[in-house]
C-alpha cells in the first residue's frame, strides 16, 4: 500500500505566510522525481505551528496537486485524541489515501492509554493509520506488544519507526508479519532498514533530492545483486547528507538547502529559528557531495 520513498514535506513560507505558489512547486517537483508518496502537515512541515486553517489547507492543497499520481499520507496526529480525530476527518473527506498520526507528545499516557487512543481515531475513519512512533520528540515510546494490539483494529495498518533501533524492526516483523507496514523515519538507516524487511521510508532528505532517495528506495528492494550495490552506491553518496540535514533542529536544514537550490526560502516558524553559518557550510558540502549543486 505504502513503500519506498514518501517524503515529509516541507512548509514554505513567506513572511510567515503559507507561500503556496512555492508549496505547488514542490508537490510537483516530486512527482517529476519519482517520489512514491507525499506526506504533508508532518514535524517536517512544521505541524506544531500551523493553525488549523493551515494544516486542513496544506493538505487539501497537496491532494488536489498530487491529482491521484502518488498517495498522499496526511499528517493528523495530536496530543490531543479530539483534535487527531477531527484532523483525520477532515484528511479522509479531503481524499487523502491514508493518515500519519504521531503518538501524543507531552501528556506521556501509558501503552494502554497509547491503545485507547489510537482506537478511537480508528473508530472514526476507514482511511489506514500508520503509526508515528518518535521517542526522542515524543518521551514516550510504543512497545511491540501495543502495535501488536493495534494491528487487530481494521484501520491500524503499519509504522513509521524513528527509534533509530534496527532491532525493533526485526521484533516488529517477528510479531506482526509482513503485512505490518514498517517504515522507517531516519534517513541514515533507510537502506539497512529495507535489506532487514522494512519496505520504505518518510524521508526528510528526499525533500531536496528526490530521485536519489526514490531510485535507492527501489534498487535496494530489488533481487538483482547488481540493483541492491547500486543502492548501497547511492546511500553511501546520501550519508553525509543525511548527517548535514540533522545538525541542527528539523526542518531548519533542510529549508536551508531548499533554498539553495531554488525550491522555497529558508523562513522557519519560531521557537526554531534559521541555521549557523557554520552548519550551512555542513550542508553545502554535503549537497555538493550528493552532486546536487556543482
Amino acid at each position: 500500500m505504502f513503500k519506498g520513498s514518501n517524503v515529509a514535506l516541507i512548509t514554505p513560507f513567506k513572511d510567515n505566510v503559507l507561500d503556496i505558489d512555492s508549496y505547488i512547486k514542490l508537490i510537483n517537483f516530486h512527482i517529476e522525481n519519482g517520489t512514491n508518496g507525499l506526506v504533508p502537515a508532518g514535524t517536517t512541515g512544521e505541524s506544531p505551528t500551523l493553525n488549523h486553517d493551515e494544516h486542513e489547507k496544506v493538505i487539501e492543497i497537496c491532494i488536489k496537486e498530487a491529482g491521484g499520481k502518488v498517495p498522499v499520507i496526511a499528517g493528523t496526529g495530536s496530543n490531543s485524541t479530539e483534535e487527531a480525530i477531527s484532523l483525520t476527518k477532515h484528511a479522509e473527506k479531503a481524499g487523502a489515501s491514508g493518515v500519519l498520526v504521531v503518538t501524543p507528545y507531552y501528556n506521556k499516557p501509558t501503552q494502554e492509554g497509547l491503545y485507547q487512543h489510537y482506537k478511537s481515531i480508528n473508530d472514526n475513519t476507514s482511511l489506514p493509520i500508520i503509526i508515528y512512533n518518535i521517542p526522542s520528540r515524543c518521551v514516550i515510546d510504543m512497545s511491540v506488544e501495543t502495535m501488536a494490539r493495534l494491528f487487530e483494529l481494521k484501520n491500524i495498518a503499519g509504522v513509521k519507526d524513528a527509534t533509530g533501533d534496527l532491532s525493533r524492526l526485526d521484533q516488529t516483523l517477528e510479531k506482526l508479519g509482513p503485512e505490518f507496514i514498517q517504515l522507517t523515519g531516519e534517513d541514515g538507516l533507510a537502506f539497512e532498514f529495507n535489506k532487514r524487511g522494512g519496505v520504505g521510508i518518510i524521508s526528510v532528505t528526499a525533500n531536496i533530492a528526490p530521485k536519489l532517495c526514490s531510485d535507492m528506495q527501489r534498487l535496494s528492494k530489488s533481487k538483482n545483486k547488481e540493483e541492491i550495490q547500486k543502492a548501497e552506491k547511492i546511500d553511501k553518496i546520501l550519508q553525509p547528507l543525511h548527517k548535514a540535514l540533522f545538525i541542527e533542529s528539523n526542518p531548519a536544514p533542510v529549508k536551508y538547502a531548499a533554498k539553495v537550490l531554488g525550491l522555497c526560502s529558508d523562513e522557519i516558524r519560531l521557537p526554531l529559528v534559521n541555521i549557523k553559518d557554520q552548519t550551512k557550510k555542513q550542508v553545502d558540502g554535503a549537497l555538493a557531495h550528493a552532486k546536487l549543486i556543482d
